[in-house]
């Protein structure tokens, strides 16, 4: 399993470190790792086949919804309990639910691939499981043990198996996530909790080809400042994001970069996905983590992968300044983004109301499309898995 890098977890020292749990803390981490029996209880109304293989046939991306989920309950008496795989079906919250005020949410995204030969995997989870611990832990929720994060989503896939396309590029997208559903106004952590996992076909990012695309720098407003809950995934972060999306939309960019919150000059990451900078010896750039940045599982694979083959790779930080510059003396050759959901996107320029960089290049560039296919190669099966980063779900 892989580790925060040193420097991150130093930024984190002291909130992590199970010398300094609170007994209830304690005891939660100690009891979710007691495995849990899932109670299956099939729906009595699947998806007609010929409806589900039109959803499979164009998903589009969380449009539509598999036919079962995952629900396991906690509360502060008896810890994680009552396991289970249930009817897709509307959740029903208290108007008072803790979740509703205080924004007491986390989640996490990956995906579900089908190889060749019929069988499903899933990429590197271990890290998404490591990570929802954490972002749990900053949230003031319990912590789910990466044992039982992992079989709840092989409890939902192993039921939902034909609801995963059979195309490249093509998965069944895994949401798990657990909200604070205790009812009180009072301002604290929730001793009540529910963690969920749902599933929804995904098609490929790039329906017409791998294109550059422009992506809008906010330049008021940040994503996440030190010491917040940036390094974690939950709700707030991205609610925080929705405004500056909309202004890059009406800009003609699809996502939206953010700089850091100190000095406003310096690359972060864009709402969901962490960024690189090629530069023209292959050296691959990318913004160091910190608090305010989240441990992206597809930029740490990036990593490795550059690094097995010889590139060298630089963890910090990555002014305007340097990427205008680096751009116009042509030093910098390529820019891409990277998350789940996308893999690897390139980009064609950056820009904002004050400036552009950039030339709105059509064509990926050489180091993105390479790196983006070892993903895939490895993601669907078409190559050795040599680092065992895939696990089988069904």
């Amino acid at each position: 399993m892989q580790s925060l890098p040193k420097h991150c977890i130093n930024t984190l020292k002291g909130r992590i470190s199970p010398i300094r749990l609170n007994s209830r803390k304690a005891l939660t981490l100690m009891q979710s790792s007691t495995p849990l029996t899932f109670v299956h209880s099939q729906t009595t109304h699947p998806t007609a086949l010929a409806a589900r293989e039109a959803v499979l046939a164009n998903p589009g991306f969380g449009k539509y919804y598999s036919d079962h989920m995952v629900a396991i309950d906690w509360d502060a008496e008896h810890n994680w309990h009552g396991a289970r795989v249930t009817p897709y079906a509307p959740l029903t919250l208290d108007p008072a639910s803790l979740v509703l005020h205080y924004a007491q949410a986390v989640f996490e995204g990956l995906k579900a691939y089908r190889h060749a030969d019929g069988s499903i995997w899933t990429f590197r989870p271990e890290v998404n499981a490591q990570r929802f611990s954490h972002s749990a832990e900053r949230l003031g929720l319990p912590e789910l043990s990466h044992d039982l994060f992992l079989q709840s989503l092989k409890e939902l896939v192993q039921l939902d198996r034909d609801w995963v396309p059979s195309e490249v590029e093509s998965s069944l997208y895994l949401r798990p996530f657990m909200i604070a559903n205790e009812n009180s106004l009072s301002v604290r952590g929730a001793d009540k909790v529910a963690y969920y996992v749902i599933g929804s076909p995904a098609g490929p990012y790039f329906s017409s080809g791998v294109t550059p695309v422009p992506i809008w720098v906010s330049t008021q407003r940040t994503r996440a400042a030190r010491g917040g809950t940036g390094y974690a995934k939950c709700a707030g972060n991205y609610a925080g994001s929705l405004a500056p999306l909309k202004d890059a939309r009406k800009n003609g960019c699809p996502q939206v970069l953010f700089l850091d919150s100190e000095h406003g000059q310096y690359l972060e990451e864009l709402g969901g996905m962490n960024i690189f900078v090629v530069q023209k010896d292959g050296t691959l750039v990318t913004p160091a983590l910190s608090d305010s940045i989240l441990p992206g599982v597809t930029r740490a694979s990036v990593i490795e992968l550059a690094r097995s083959e010889g590139r060298t790779v630089q963890e910090r930080p990555i002014s305007l300044t340097e990427v205008r510059d680096g751009l116009a003396s042509k030093q910098i050759t390529e820019l891409f983004a990277c998350g789940t959901a996308a893999l690897i996107f390139p980009i064609s320029a950056l820009k904002s109301e004050e400036f552009s960089y950039g030339n709105d290049s059509t064509v990926a560039g050489p180091v993105t499309l390479a790196l983006r296919q070892q993903l895939l190669d490895i993601q669907y099966g078409k190559t050795t898995d040599t680092r065992n980063w895939m696990l089988r779900l069904a």
